[in-house]
Parts: C-alpha cells; sequence; structure tokens
C-alpha cells in the first residue's frame, strides 16, 4: 500500500487539502481554496478535486502515488460514500465519494468532520496513548467524536456520534438546523455564544459588552464574553457562566453515557483555556455519575487545530484506523 493518502477536511467556507504520511502520522503538504457555498455541489466536488491534486503536487507526488482520499464532511454519510446530510450546504443524498473517485481515478472514504479530528487527535495530537477518547468541536455547530478501544466509532450507516443533537432543554431555545428545539448545539455551540452575548449586550447598553464595541453587535465573537468577563463586567460573567452551564450539561451525559479516559475540546472557543476549562472540570466532577467512585476524564484542549480535520480524513485509509 502506497504510504501517502489525501485529506479533505470540507468546510461551508473553505476547502481544506493534503497529503499525509501514514507510517507517522504527519502531513507533508496542505492547501486551501474557497468552497464557493450555494454552487452546484459537482463544482464543489470538482473543486475538491483539484485541490487534491494541488497537494500532491506540492508534497512532490503524483495522484496515483496516493493510497486514497479521505473527506470530512460536516453532516453525516454512509460508507459507500453518500452524503447524505450536510445542513451547511444545503446537500442530501448526493454520491459525494464516487464522484471524486471517478475524478481521481482513487478509493474515497467520507466520514463526519468531527471523527476526522478526533482520530488525528488519537495519532498524533493530544489523546496520543489513550484508547477511549472522546472530542466536541464548538464551532459554527456542535460535533463530536470518539475512539472507542483505539477504534473510531461510527455507529450504524456511519449517523453515530451526533451528540450536538441530544436535547438538553426540551422544548426551548431557537429551533436547531434539524428540525427540533432544544438540541445541545443551540445552547453550547459558538453561534449559540455569539448570540447570547448580542442578547446580553443589547440588553444592557451600561454594560461592558455593549462599550467595548460601541453598540457594534455585529462584531461581538466567541471571545467577547470571557474578555469582558476577565475585566470584571457582571453581565459578561453572567453570559460566560450561563454558557459553562450549558456546555458543562451536555458534556455530563456524553461522559456518562461513554466513560472516556480523556475528553477534547476544540474550536474556537477552547482557545480560552482554564477560563474554559477549569469550571468545567469542577462541573464534571460534581455531577457525572459516581463521580468520587470511578475516574472523571481528564478535560484537555485538542492539539492540532485547524489541521486535525486533514490529517484524520488521510488517516482514514490507514488499515490501522479501524472503525467500529
Amino acid at each position: 500500500m502506497p504510504p501517502f493518502a489525501a485529506g479533505i477536511d470540507l468546510g461551508g467556507t473553505n476547502i481544506a487539502a493534503g497529503v499525509a504520511d501514514l507510517a507517522s502520522s504527519r502531513l507533508v503538504s496542505t492547501v486551501s481554496r474557497p468552497t464557493g457555498r450555494g454552487r452546484p455541489w459537482e463544482a464543489i466536488a470538482r473543486d475538491m478535486a483539484a485541490a487534491v491534486r494541488e497537494a500532491a503536487a506540492a508534497a512532490g507526488l503524483d495522484p496515483g502515488q496516493l493510497a486514497g482520499v479521505g473527506v470530512g464532511i460536516p453532516g453525516t454519510c454512509d460508507q459507500r460514500g453518500t452524503a447524505l446530510y450536510v445542513t451547511n450546504l444545503g446537500w442530501t443524498s448526493l454520491p459525494l465519494g464516487p464522484f471524486l473517485s471517478r475524478e481521481l481515478g482513487l478509493p474515497v472514504r467520507l466520514s463526519n468532520d468531527a471523527n476526522c479530528a478526533v482520530l488525528a487527535e488519537g495519532a498524533a495530537g493530544a489523546a496520543v496513548g489513550y484508547r477511549d477518547v472522546a472530542m466536541v468541536t464548538i464551532g459554527t455547530g456542535l460535533g463530536s467524536g470518539f475512539l472507542i478501544g483505539g477504534r473510531l466509532f461510527e455507529g450504524g450507516w456511519g449517523a453515530g456520534a451526533e451528540m450536538g443533537h441530544m436535547v438538553i432543554r426540551s422544548g426551548e431555545g431557537p429551533v436547531c438546523n434539524c428540525g427540533r428545539q432544544g438540541c445541545w448545539e443551540v445552547f453550547a455551540s459558538a453561534t449559540a455564544l455569539i448570540r447570547q452575548t448580542r442578547e446580553a449586550a443589547e440588553a444592557n447598553p451600561h454594560s461592558l459588552l455593549w462599550q467595548q464595541w460601541g453598540g457594534k453587535l455585529d462584531q461581538i465573537d466567541g471571545r467577547t464574553a470571557f474578555d469582558a468577563a476577565a475585566q470584571g463586567d457582571p453581565v459578561a460573567r453572567q453570559v460566560v457562566d450561563r454558557y459553562l452551564w450549558y456546555l458543562g450539561e451536555g458534556l455530563v451525559s456524553l461522559v456518562n453515557i461513554f466513560r472516556p479516559q480523556i475528553l477534547l475540546l476544540g474550536g474556537g472557543v477552547s482557545a480560552q483555556g482554564e477560563a474554559l476549562l477549569a469550571p468545567l472540570r469542577r462541573r464534571l466532577a460534581e455531577d457525572c455519575y459516581a463521580g468520587s467512585l470511578v475516574p472523571i476524564p481528564r478535560l484537555a484542549v485538542a492539539a492540532l487545530g485547524n489541521d486535525a480535520g486533514i490529517l484524520g480524513a488521510a488517516l482514514l485509509l490507514n488499515p490501522q484506523s479501524t472503525v467500529l
């Protein structure tokens, strides 16, 4: 089997691709190009194939020298390579894998992008040495991926591990992209944190949340509430505490279901470091089942950043990266 494979991390904004050395679980090249959301899916898929060719050339390889291509998508897919449900691109039941395979003349394997991220962290990141790993990616949505006994868990039909759509507040909050109300993602994603911060700023024009941006709500991001709370703003402190409660609510359930050895947080919000981790560690210790008798997972920030999705996608082609 060739020692190199390509990985694609398909996002709503960018197509990120690279070539990985399967023996060392190391990226040897990366490239990126705009997704161009709203175009026909075939046009986006052709750009994905072009990104693979570009990444191979950057690695000094011909595409034919690759073992294949792994693709991480922000949604659900099956083992035939069908992109079943990709909400941020408006895709349902599209033959993405077979299309790419014909374009490139290579085997293509699809998985969820959070699955790819946890696979990479287990091979070369913060979870090296652990066999039971959970990862939650906090971004536009809330993704999750799991290694169980060192093997990637995808569930039946490749549709498992969607913890972001676990209901934590039945009948409350905005309607989720999935069409239901009360999903964890609606309360604990970066999108949710930004919404909660804007609502608090608008309701409290005396607060630092409002004043630091001069009332320009569109400039508020996932750091705003944490930054203002660190400066002593009580309104921001309330936003952060409420957000951490929502995030912790889902993490407690995740631990009670899977009891991983290590729990990783990725995505932009994870950059808050101990301001995020310390209160969540306390919450896990207090609320996880049998917390005083059974070890609580180590909670840490993922190490590989944006490269995790690309590397993990490429590792789908590694025979040692077995899947449950």
